[in-house]
């Protein structure tokens, strides 16, 4: 990509228009010799396989990024380096749930890295962050960078600003044959079985049986337990103990009824003489997983052995926890160790002493409370740039290092650019500057049977630089010299003109445009989508092409529950009206680099409607903000989602939208032109 040292101004021409004062045109061009142009797609849930993207960017309307070592606390309430975290994994991220900040599952959308100029930010109690300036964490007075911009003032780390989270996460133990003995101790002498059997024999006087049976309702503590007994050179075998009843769960186990087998597992689970740290951090684990639960935000250890609750004693005592011993009465006393102080020495255990049973690990819903000492006591640049790293997620935030951290919600397609957060996808703009030119090669293939393309599948194709470079345009002129049916999903009003162009390919083949308007007023649109042309001026570009003799549609989209759900039947009639002929709808997509700058622009346009907003996006996403299931994105459920859609479809039939395939049936005129077939024409 090279950079334009004189970028244009697309507001320069006459082509682009813009009700008032139009906005600040500062902009970055890149401009690259793109390598292809047709982009393919599988998804099922756009209705077209083809599509083509003149630009990168779009005029028309996260922080960066941290260490790789930094420990992100990940779904299974472990811990993994950020450069290790992938697309797909499970972490924890926040959501405002009433008046407090909760832990919440977060899916990872995008992962990844660049060098920058790293920052070191300390806190009072010795939790160290390395990122770079533009990083948001999440302070008691709101998200705030590390650093300060020299473009813009913006709220940014200083002294004795407060973090929130829980501080730094512990280290995890290494489990090495002394961890694994102390694991192994827990485990079975909490839930297994140690005997031998001696009583009159069929064949012989007397018989000996050994038993060595462990049975747990989590798979999880099972398999650990085999492969830490299999280390030690003992076989078990799996077999199912229980069936599920009522409200028990169904168990399975381990067992050997090898004589040398059971005595070795005696001999590992002896209660050792002087136990070391490594011992007592996997005894911890052992017993957690055997007799532990949490629930409750209560982390607590039963049992009735006396020896237990002194070795657990013992063992947190080592480990500097904080903990209480109750004792009840039953048939036989029950001893109750609970570890104090919340969250955070709760966390602390788990990553200090690595229990394997997930679901006992779990901190969802958990709210976020200021209590740790976070205070901001040191930032300090690094001498110099390093690889940080970032990920981009559902929730718009995770854990790094026990702190609330924003992801970059910069549109991950342009991050694979190398640009950064922010306004770089609205002012980075890359422009493919061949892509005519590549667009004629791949309709010259004879692989190429004339399908649909779609201006555009991902940035806007009339977006205002289109006004400067005109590579839409040309690409329709190649398009209509094969004859290529073409369709056009737009929310720019630069579209009209080129409508004396799609007319004449409307008289050889499928050509159509529809407008994209989600808002019947001007001001509503303004403050959600800044940079596009407003909805009166999208209604009058209907109008024009109409009245082209070019097949037009709407496309109220997205749908914003609780925002423009009400406008359906108004945007309907006025594009009826307009002259559109078929209409769409989707459901607003929050993915994670999308979800942040919604989150603001609603906050700061709708600060009184934005908790029902919240709440109707919930309800027509069955209890979540996205859907990332291919198949699911576009469209919603439950009965807030089916009044939309019947609302939708009786509007549509009243107005006589939708009520002929004409279009799509009618036969493709696509041909590749050459010389001498000119003259037959």
């Amino acid at each position: 990509m090279l950079k334009v040292s004189n970028p244009p101004n697309p507001w320069d021409s006459v082509h682009a228009e813009w009700l008032g004062e139009p906005p600040d045109a500062k902009l970055e061009i890149f401009e690259e010799r793109a390598r292809s142009i047709l982009a393919e797609n599988e998804s099922p849930d756009v209705g077209f396989r083809w599509s083509i993207n003149p630009y990168r960017g779009c005029f028309h309307a996260c922080a960066y990024c941290q260490s790789g070592e930094t420990p992100i606390l990940m779904a299974d309430g472990r811990t993994k380096p950020l450069a290790e975290v992938r697309a797909g994994d499970e972490l924890y991220g926040t959501e405002r749930v009433g008046g407090y900040r909760r832990y919440v599952r977060s899916r990872v959308l995008a992962h990844w890295s660049r060098i920058e100029r790293a920052f070191r930010v300390t806190l009072e109690d010795g939790t160290e962050l390395v990122a770079s300036a533009d990083h948001r964490f999440l302070t008691n007075r709101g998200w705030k960078h590390v650093g300060a911009s020299a473009q813009a003032p913006r709220p940014h780390l200083t002294l004795d600003n407060h973090l929130l989270g829980t501080g730094r996460f512990s280290a995890q133990p290494e489990p090495n044959d002394e961890y694994k003995r102390g694991y192994l101790c827990g485990v079975v002498r909490g839930d297994g079985l140690l005997a031998s059997y001696v009583y009159d024999g069929r064949r012989r006087l007397t018989d000996r049986q050994h038993h060595f049976p462990l049975a747990m309702a989590d798979a999880e503590a099972l398999e650990r337990t085999r492969r830490y007994l299999g280390d030690f050179g003992i076989s078990t075998s799996p077999f199912f103990f229980q069936a599920a009843a009522g409200e028990r769960r169904a168990l399975g186990a381990i067992r050997t009824h090898a004589r040398g087998n059971v005595f070795e597992i005696g001999a590992l689970v002896a209660w050792p003489q002087a136990p070391t740290l490594d011992w007592s951090k996997g005894f911890l684990a052992g017993i957690f997983d055997a007799e532990g639960s949490y629930s409750g935000g209560i982390l607590r250890i039963c049992s009735t052995d006396p020896a237990i609750v002194s070795e657990i004693t013992r063992a947190l005592c080592r480990l500097s926890f904080d903990f209480a011993l109750e004792e009840r009465s039953r048939n036989l006393p029950l001893f109750v160790v609970r570890v104090r102080r919340g969250l955070r020495e709760h966390l602390r255990f788990f990553h200090a002493t690595d229990p394997v049973i997930s679901r006992k690990r779990s901190i969802e819903g958990q709210a976020i409370k200021n209590d740790s000492r976070l205070r901001v006591v040191a930032i300090e640049p690094l001498a110099i740039a390093r690889r940080l790293f970032d990920v981009t997620t559902s929730t718009g935030d995770f854990i790094a290092n026990g702190v609330v951290s924003h992801n970059c919600y910069a549109r991950p397609s342009h991050q694979y650019l190398g640009f950064g957060a922010g306004t770089d996808f609205e002012r980075k703009i890359v422009v493919k500057v061949n892509a005519p030119e590549l667009l004629r090669e791949a309709l010259s293939r004879r692989s190429w049977k004339g399908e649909v393309i779609i201006f555009s599948g991902n940035t806007d194709c009339y977006q205002p630089l289109e006004a400067v470079y005109g590579l839409t345009r040309r690409c329709l002129e190649v398009c209509a010299e094969f004859r290529n049916p073409v369709a056009i999903i737009t929310k720019g009003a630069l579209v009209r003109r080129d409508a004396a162009l799609l007319a004449e390919m409307a008289r050889h083949g499928p050509a159509s445009a529809a407008i994209s308007i989600a808002f019947a007023r001007d001001d509503v649109s303004r403050t959600l989508e800044p940079g596009t042309s407003p909805p009166s001026q999208r209604f009058e570009t209907l109008r024009i092409l109409s009245d082209a003799g070019i097949r037009t549609g709407i496309g109220v989209a997205p749908i914003i529950p609780g925002l423009n759900d009400g406008d359906i039947g108004e945007l309907l009639r006025r594009g009826r009206d307009a002259g559109a002929r078929s209409a769409f709808m989707t459901l607003l997509r929050l993915s994670g680099e999308v979800l942040p700058v919604f989150r603001e622009r609603l906050a700061a346009a709708f600060p009184d409607r934005a908790p029902k907003v919240w709440n109707a996006i919930r309800e027509a996403r069955g209890g979540k903000l996205n859907e990332t299931a291919f198949g699911d994105r576009m469209h919603g459920l439950g009965p807030r989602w089916e009044a939309v859609e019947r609302l939708f479809e009786a509007q549509c039939r009243r107005l006589g939208l939708n009520a002929d395939d004409a279009e799509t049936e009618r036969p493709s005129g696509f041909r590749r032109p050459s010389a001498q077939g000119a003259l037959f024409e």
